[in-house]
């Protein structure tokens, strides 16, 4: 099968180079999937798992927290706001994380801070589901 490049960096590193089959991430519109020779695309990234499959099937994942991702030139290039790989994810403070987020009683009548609530419970989640712990609520599912 045909790959394209891929790069993946938050602020402080890079998480990913190389090539790959295919690029499944979420953007605020949707799942989308890049295979090699995608057309051209920049989209604003939800909180999501990034998944990168390898030639051969190997798969890395990645906890995103936001960010840009655009593809241009057979190449997908992911500025990611905040980002973990699976194997860095420690599983026990992702869960304290998650626990921590769901206790939180913010303000119903500030609208921020009940988006903040949301959003810190949604990144959580999805740290745990990158690690393939799952998650709880609308967490989904590990793949």
């Amino acid at each position: 099968m045909a790959t394209t490049e891929v790069e993946v960096v938050s602020p402080t590193k890079v998480l990913f180079e190389g090539g790959a089959e295919m690029v499944v991430t979420r953007s605020v519109d949707g799942e989308i999937a890049f295979l090699a020779d995608h057309v051209a695309l920049l989209a604003a990234l939800d909180i999501c798992v990034t998944r990168i499959v390898a030639p051969g099937g190997a798969e890395t994942r990645i906890a995103i927290a936001g960010g840009l991702v655009e593809v241009r030139d057979n190449k997908v290039s992911i500025l990611a706001a905040d980002a973990a790989l699976a194997d860095d994810i420690d599983l026990d403070a992702a869960r304290a994380e998650l626990q921590e987020a769901e206790q939180r009683q913010p303000d119903p009548s500030d609208p921020a801070a009940v988006a903040a609530a949301a959003t810190a419970i949604r990144r959580a989640q999805v740290r745990l589901e990158a690690a393939g712990s799952g998650g709880s609520g609308a967490g989904g599912s590990a793949h």
